[in-house]
């Protein structure tokens, strides 16, 4: 075990031995901060034009690079100099840099960011090299870095101080890289099938769109308590009733009042997209078209591994109704159960605790996630969901305790969800309305009635398909993350104690 004391002390000593050279470069150089320093390339070029430059060769160029100082070797002749593209190798001596620049080396430390200007070559070992004719530096560190070696091995510090998590760990970095990556390539693939991207409310009046607790804030000027959106939908809907276009989508953070998990954050990111003159069954063919090529752009492939598994996001997945899965999984028919007190006898009957009030749809979706859930490996659509849970989707036909939805899993994850979307102003506000005051009962007295987005119903919503998309999840599954809070800059933490 770490003595945190020792530790605590060796930094100390580490961080006043940087304030003596910061005061020393003071002195003798004037400004370590600089404002103004031009680099002429980046290292990731660097590499590229000089690729075919052989070994214990010399280039006539000469360049200025910027980085952070990584290692050290032979009292800083030679330096490891990385930018946010990649490494270049800084050459130091009396044959080639000025006395000038060569006495700044002792005032160089682990971790400073420094520019070079000097005459590229390659190494008889075959290494990229600039020689130094100037050195400037452009930030003195006043904490030392990480051991290179191990990086930030405390699972605290590494998402609470994440700069040093990715400064020193190449894995946490690929996968922020990814994952703007994947972001770009959900809005390029959303933009290329023709859906127009549109930006909704995050502070609302009312909140809604989903079932969840909210996070709760108050404008002085309004003099009105608001919420924090925890989804998007009531306002995408209600751009849709407009005619401003016929697909819509948004790429949109959403906060929601609950528990952090490896799967959960409060403030989360999902893609909501609403295509009108489609259905459930247009939707389930997006997500594959989408999760093929997402798949493509960060592995080449739309087969890849995530921990120990294989996984495929190869079309079609397999798509199956909650009632027969089921079935399949338990033994128990719900599609011959008539009646809530029978779904209950047979669920208790069968070993499920259930609640005594519970409903035919809520037991179906309990024994769902308690039996089945947990084996959708490779991605699979799920569909034909209650209408009891499912207040904003269209009844299958001829069969009304059942809804027009789907939701995609993968690695037993919850990825997507969505609806032939319900687009009966009266019947939508009969659920709205049942739903309301289920969430009394409860005790949720915040909850509103959205009257405006009832009455942009009344103007008349096209039959559309709806979808939403967990981003941060499906971003899990392509980079291979183990925890939602791998994939997120910077997750939701308990404050420091003091």
């Amino acid at each position: 075990m770490t003595d945190t004391k020792t530790e605590t002390a060796l930094s100390s000593d580490a961080s006043e031995v940087r304030r003596q050279k910061l005061a020393m470069l003071r002195e003798k150089i004037g400004d370590v901060y600089p404002a103004h320093f031009h680099r002429s390339i980046t290292n990731a070029e660097l590499s590229e034009k000089y690729a075919k430059l052989e070994s214990d060769t010399e280039s006539a160029d000469v360049v200025t690079v910027a980085g952070r100082v990584y290692s050290s070797r032979n009292s800083g002749m030679f330096m490891d100099l990385h930018d946010a593209t990649g490494k270049i190798q800084i050459f130091s001596h009396k044959d080639t840099t000025p006395e000038e620049a060569r006495n700044l080396l002792p005032m160089i430390d682990l971790g400073d960011i420094i520019g070079v200007k000097g005459q590229v070559r390659r190494t008889k070992r075959g290494e990229l090299t600039i020689n130094a004719h100037e050195i400037t530096m452009l930030t003195k560190t006043l904490l030392p870095m990480p051991e290179k070696w191990h990086g930030v091995t405390d699972i605290e510090v590494r998402y609470r101080k994440r700069h040093l998590d990715i400064m020193t760990n190449e894995e946490s970095k690929l996968r922020f890289l990814q994952r703007s990556k994947i972001i770009s390539g959900v809005r390029r693939f959303m933009e290329a099938d023709g859906f127009m991207e549109v930006e909704t409310p995050m502070l609302q009046s009312i909140y809604g769109g989903a079932s969840a607790d909210p996070f709760k804030t108050h404008h002085n000027t309004l003099k009105q308590d608001m919420y924090l959106r925890i989804a998007p939908e009531l306002f995408l809907k209600r751009t849709l009733v407009s005619g401003l276009a016929d697909k819509i989508f948004e790429v949109n953070r959403n906060f929601r009042n609950e528990g952090v998990s490896t799967r959960h954050n409060p403030e989360f990111t999902m893609m909501e997209c609403y295509w009108a003159y489609a259905d459930y069954e247009d939707m389930m063919d997006l997500v594959e078209r989408l999760f093929a090529d997402l798949a493509v752009r960060i592995h080449g492939s739309t087969e890849f591994a995530f921990g120990d598994k294989e996984l495929s996001f190869k079309g079609p997945f397999r798509r199956v109704p909650m009632p027969e899965a089921v079935k399949e999984a338990t033994g128990i028919d719900f599609m011959s159960i008539k009646t809530d007190e029978e779904a209950r006898s047979a669920a208790k009957a069968a070993g499920f605790a259930v609640e005594k009030d519970w409903t035919w749809g809520e037991c179906l979706a309990f024994i769902f996630e308690e039996k089945v859930e947990g084996t959708l490996i490779q991605p699979a659509h799920v569909t034909h969901f209650p209408k009891d849970i499912s207040p904003f989707a269209k009844e299958v036909p001829g069969e009304p305790r059942l809804v027009e939805r789907f939701e995609t899993y993968c690695n037993a994850w919850e990825i997507g969800n969505a609806f032939s979307e319900l687009n009966d102003p009266e019947e939508q506000r009969r659920r709205m309305v049942e739903q309301l005051e289920q969430a009394h009962a409860r005790g949720e007295k915040d909850k509103q009635l959205d009257d405006e987005f009832l009455d942009a119903m009344d103007q008349g919503m096209p039959p559309a398909g709806g979808l939403g998309i967990g981003v941060d999840r499906l971003i899990m599954l392509l980079t291979n993350a183990p925890s939602i809070r791998d994939i997120i800059l910077f997750p939701a933490r308990r404050a420091k104690a003091d």
